[in-house]
């Protein structure tokens, strides 16, 4: 269990005075320019260290990504840009970070601005989060108004930071379509290569960002990448904020430490599974795209990206979703496949005509009205569709069907036989009301 005086986000809540004078009582904006004086190389290494691994979803070593950028200007700026877009279905992470504490993601992007040789700044905010961008805004007019931010800043490095209002397009949390979106187009997704870090937003070198991954490196700095590594165990360090929904006592956002066992992450923070633990009956571990793992597969596993992995799914952003036995499983997955039908760019053929399919396919499987035979057809399609697209829309939309046939095919297959067993009395019933 994490202690209290290795809490990265001491606001989470809302509890305290998130202003920027609230912020440095609670030790932000503390020897930033210290930092920045240390130079590019020493921030960078320190996030190597640290074993930080994007909190965005994908898992990829932040202080890596960050080498990427070109070290000399070649006369075209760099940008860092924040992905604010939190469209997950269960994830509820980056809004409490910016709507209670966002000191801790505006000093993660002059600390990480400067590391990239980024002048500028783009906060993409999701469209629906208003009162997030309202308190995100006043937290950046304050850091301008005490000189942190702007032209001859107090910190000797000059960062602009600017927020941009999506419009709630669940594509745009993709980085190429963000980028698109930013820049005033369609959001769609581009091919890659190149990647941002060379040709990015306005075709210059860009660093994409999520806001947690960046929210957590200016106390990551202060402490020293050693000590956020003794977090976790290894390749799966630090602190993480999960955000616990569904059938449990007490749904919450809460952070602990990375690899924390889901049992002591549940029974300590939300209050056990709702009717106890004998009714817990299934668990998507990191937001709507990632597969379903059975209950009993679960209550003992690490939470982290590689034991995950190993129960063929993943932490993605370490959104939980539990699910008692008064839930419909295959009711849900059709649900979710109705979420990614929608939100589907269209931009690429697997994934504009089999993520419809897939949905009516499922739609027939709620009620049972299919044939066994399609079950194996179901699961076929989403194997075409899984990485033969441009971003990951596609695998999202695959792997949570995956999951429900790797693990409740039982469930699909009574239900079939449920309603052919109801055909066939009703059937019965009409020709001897004939007769």
């Amino acid at each position: 269990m994490l202690a209290d005086k290795d809490r990265i986000f001491t606001n989470i809540y809302g509890v305290y005075d998130k202003s920027l004078k609230g912020a440095m009582a609670r030790g932000h904006w503390d020897g930033t320019k210290g930092f920045l004086e240390k130079g590019r190389d020493w921030i960078i290494s320190e996030m190597k260290a640290s074993g930080l691994r994007g909190r965005g979803g994908a898992g990829f070593p932040t202080g890596l990504k960050w080498s990427f950028m070109p070290k000399e200007s070649d006369g075209r700026p760099h940008y860092l840009v924040i992905n604010a877009d939190e469209s997950e279905p269960g994830t509820c992470k980056d809004r409490d970070i910016m709507r209670h504490d966002p000191h801790t993601l505006i000093e993660g992007c002059v600390i990480a601005g400067f590391a990239m040789g980024a002048f500028a700044t783009y906060i993409y905010v999701r469209g629906e989060y208003m009162r997030e961008r309202e308190a995100l805004q006043t937290a950046i007019d304050e850091c301008y108004d005490a000189g942190l931010l702007g032209k001859n800043s107090k910190l000797g490095y000059d960062m602009d930071i600017y927020l941009h209002h999506g419009a709630g397009a669940y594509i745009c949390g993709e980085e190429t379509a963000l980028l698109e979106s930013l820049e005033g187009k369609k959001g769609q997704p581009r091919l890659k290569p190149p990647f941002p870090a060379n040709v990015g937003l306005y075709g210059c070198p860009t660093t994409v960002n999520n806001v947690e991954s960046v929210a957590v490196a200016p106390t990551i700095l202060r402490r020293g990448g050693a000590w956020f590594a003794g977090i976790g165990r290894p390749n799966n360090t630090g602190t993480k904020l999960f955000c616990v929904s569904g059938h449990v006592n007490t749904p919450c956002t809460v952070e602990e430490a990375m690899s924390v066992p889901f049992r002591e992450l549940i029974e300590t923070h939300c209050g056990g599974i709702r009717g106890g633990w004998d009714n817990l009956l299934a668990v998507i571990p990191g937001g709507s795209s990632v597969p379903m793992v059975p209950g009993a597969d679960i209550i003992d596993t690490p939470m982290d990206f590689d034991s995950l992995r190993d129960l063929k799914s993943g932490l993605g952003t370490a959104a939980v979703i539990v699910m008692d036995k008064s839930t419909d499983v295959v009711k849900a997955i059709w649900r979710l496949s109705a979420f990614y039908k929608h939100e589907s760019c269209g931009q690429c053929t697997p994934c504009r005509e089999g993520t419809g399919w897939m949905m009516r396919v499922m739609e027939r499987m709620v009620k049972g009205n299919a044939q066994k035979r399609e079950i194996d057809m179901l699961f076929d399609v989403t194997k075409q569709i899984e990485g033969h697209t441009i971003c990951a829309l596609g695998d999202a939309a695959a792997w949570p069907i995956q999951g429900l046939i790797r693990h409740f095919r039982p469930e699909m297959e009574a239900r079939i036989d449920q309603y052919t067993r109801n055909a066939v009395q009703s059937r019965n019933v009409r020709l001897e009301a004939a007769e």
